[in-house]
């Protein structure tokens, strides 16, 4: 491990300071394929509801890798006999590039084409990089470690524990991170207390049992977030329109439809041929000027869906408890009689997110526990000792969403069956 003549310093709105003193960490963040990420929004269209919500995937995983270094620098300043110190670069390089793989508006383009960023963040450290090629001077052998990592696959638990699990530097700098932007407090918790009170022991990443109350604070973070921010409506709206967009995208080349305009790497995913170097061309700014171009082309329907995603023309939506499927198959007829597909302009969404997962062996083994270490050294689950824990542990809750384009119903009178006039107007 080489270390920089110079630290290096970023100044950062959420940690202050990001340090970076190892010669290979600032290598990778120099690579074309980490620079990319600074074209990738870390919050996907979450920008529509909350502006401010602009920061990138870059800032995020810069933030992930110095939470990972606090951490580490904490373990090795205590010298816990438990922690590995071999393994300090390889954990760096992992939090910093476990997203490295992300494409464009989040998880959109995953949904509709069956990709995931996981396995792009391993080809591109596997790959012919310029990442690759930064992590092959620490050892032939070292992309391979930071890939098992980075798909949870790496043999030591206590390395992936830092980077993924349900109390990893991901989940705490993208809470803090995320709330920041956003401007709400929900996310918001103590990040060095829980610092403070992380230990490794036996294998394990486990919170001395003095630090339970901050983590309950921070899975209550955690819980708010994801439905006041990540499950936000509108978001959910601009969401949905985004993935119309592509499957109408996706439809009409499989039906020979001549694009007016079309780009390589988007050509290539329709055809299930994308490469790794035609990936890495897939950023936002590609895709808002392919969207831009699309509100142009002849078919109206993937036309007017990019108009709406561009000027923030959303879908409405109404709240239901339960989901009458005859009810909907009748309002999908009497669009289809106006002449209105609904498979475009018609979504039922129900959103839902496990705060905590709490483990049960066999059934969620990739779901590592947050384990509590009393003054006997004896580990135990976290909700089994906390009531907030368990309160919060396994819920699904939420509300169906009907999501439609207002303007239609209110043209059409009569494409709303009466039974759900209530719903379209509580008036």
């Amino acid at each position: 491990m080489t270390l920089l003549k110079e630290e290096k310093v970023f100044k950062d709105p959420v940690h202050k300071y990001i340090y970076v003193q190892d010669e290979t960490i600032w290598d990778l963040i120099n690579t074309k394929e980490f620079q990319r990420l600074r074209r990738i929004r870390q919050l996907g269209t979450c920008f529509l509801t909350f502006h401010g919500a602009e920061h990138s995937r870059f800032s995020h995983s810069l933030g992930v890798y110095e939470v990972t270094r606090k951490i580490i620098s904490q373990f090795e300043r205590n010298q816990y006999e438990d922690w590995p110190k071999e393994e300090r670069l390889l954990c760096l390089c992992a939090a910093l590039l476990h997203d490295v793989g992300h494409g464009p508006f989040s998880h959109s383009i995953e949904r509709t084409f069956g990709t995931h960023h996981e396995e792009w963040s391993c080809r591109i450290v596997l790959g012919d990089t310029e990442v690759n090629e930064v992590l092959k001077r620490v050892s032939p052998t070292f992309p391979q470690q930071v890939a098992g990592v980075i798909a949870k696959t790496y043999r030591q638990e206590i390395v992936v524990s830092l980077v993924s699990s349900q109390l990893d530097a991901d989940r705490m700098d993208y809470l803090l991170r995320d709330a920041y932007f956003t401007g709400v407090n929900y996310g918001t918790f103590d990040l060095e207390r829980i610092l403070r009170v992380l230990r490794p022991y036996k294998g394990h990443i486990v919170v001395k049992e003095s630090g339970m109350h901050a983590v309950e604070d921070y899975l209550m973070s955690r819980y708010q977030m994801y439905w006041q921010v990540y499950f936000h409506p509108v978001t959910r709206s601009a969401e949905i329109i985004l993935n119309k967009i592509f499957q109408r995208a996706k439809q009409l080349y499989e039906e020979g439809y001549r694009f007016q305009f079309m780009v390589r790497p988007l050509l290539c995913l329709f055809q299930g041929a994308l490469t790794l170097q035609d990936y890495i061309l897939l950023d936002e700014a590609l895709m808002q000027t392919v969207l831009m171009q699309w509100t142009l082309e002849d078919d109206g329907v993937l036309a007017d869906l990019s108009r709406r995603f561009l000027e923030r023309d959303l879908f409405k939506y109404v709240t239901m408890d339960r989901v009458d499927t005859g009810l909907m198959e009748q309002l999908r007829t009497n669009m289809q009689e106006h002449g209105i597909d609904p498979a475009f302009y018609l979504e039922i969404d129900f959103p839902s997110d496990m705060s905590y997962d709490v483990y049960r062996p066999g059934e969620n083994d990739e779901k590592l526990p947050i384990l509590l270490l009393d003054q006997r050294d004896v580990l135990t689950e976290i909700s089994r000792k906390s009531e907030i824990v368990r309160s919060i542990s396994g819920i699904q809750l939420g509300k169906y969403h009907l999501y439609y384009p207002a303007e239609l119903a209110e043209r059409h009178t009569d494409l709303i069956p009466r039974e759900l006039h209530k719903l379209f107007d509580p008036e």
